[in-house]
Order: C-alpha cells, then sequence, then structure tokens
C-alpha cells in the first residue's frame, strides 16, 4: 500500500439537497476529483500519459455527513495492483474538523480505449504508482 496522496476541495451549494447535506451521488463524483488529481501527479514520476483505466467496481460507505460549503480533505490511496487492476482508496474528511465522513473503494481496470478490453499494467506505471514489478512466471 503507498503513502495517501491528498487533495482538498469545496463543497458547493449545487452539491447538496434541501437540508445542506450533499447528495449521496456526488460522492462518487468526489473520488473522481481525486482520482483525476491523484493520475495528473503520477504522470510527473513516469506513468504514461494516455493510459486509461475504467471502473469496474465502487463502494461507498458513508460514515457522517458532509455539508454546503464545507472544506474537504481527500485521501486517495492505492491498495493494490494486480496485472490489470487496481484497487484504490479514497477517505474523505473534513478538512477544519479531520473527522471521517466517507470512504470510497474503487477497483479500476486498464484498458485498450478502442477494444475496451483490459490490458497489463506495465511495470512502468507499477513503479509510477509505488509498487514493484510483477515477477515473470517460469517456463
Amino acid at each position: 500500500m503507498t503513502q495517501p496522496f491528498t487533495y482538498n476541495f469545496r463543497v458547493r451549494y449545487a452539491e447538496v439537497d434541501p437540508q445542506a447535506v450533499v447528495f449521496n451521488s456526488r460522492y462518487l463524483e468526489y473520488a473522481d476529483i481525486l482520482v483525476t488529481e491523484y493520475l495528473r501527479e503520477r504522470r510527473a514520476h513516469g506513468m504514461a500519459p494516455d493510459l486509461e483505466f475504467h471502473v469496474r467496481r465502487a463502494e461507498v460507505d458513508y460514515l457522517r455527513p458532509i455539508r454546503n460549503d464545507e472544506l474537504v480533505e481527500g485521501r486517495l490511496t492505492v491498495e493494490r495492483i494486480g496485472t490489470s487492476s487496481m484497487t484504490m482508496l479514497v477517505s474523505l474528511h473534513g478538512a477544519d474538523d479531520g473527522v471521517h465522513r466517507a470512504d470510497i473503494r474503487l477497483v479500476q481496470v486498464q484498458v485498450d480505449l478502442a477494444s475496451g478490453l483490459p490490458e497489463r499494467i506495465s511495470d512502468e506505471t507499477r513503479a509510477a504508482f509505488g509498487f514493484p514489478a510483477l515477477e515473470k512466471a517460469d517456463g
């Protein structure tokens, strides 16, 4: 597991319901913001600029509400990388109080954009994410 990547953002009025609480669907948008910023940052560390990842699975655990105009600290950790997929954990916290608000676990698959089929995550990409190369199979 890698060290968390952090990114702060503020909740906008359009993201909340009449009780001034963030709509549940917005949590996946917040995860997307973290993933986008993380991948942007990883390109500076050797990740190829043209890689494509598609979400295969997303789970959200809502722990406490996030409210209008709140400053949120997102923390993204790559938990594991397999042959063609990786598991990311995005945790959301109040930036001012540190209270843990939600966890979003994403399984992302590297795909060939033209075919939509999974492709192997290269050793260079693995290194850019802070993971070792896959061991070569004997044979």
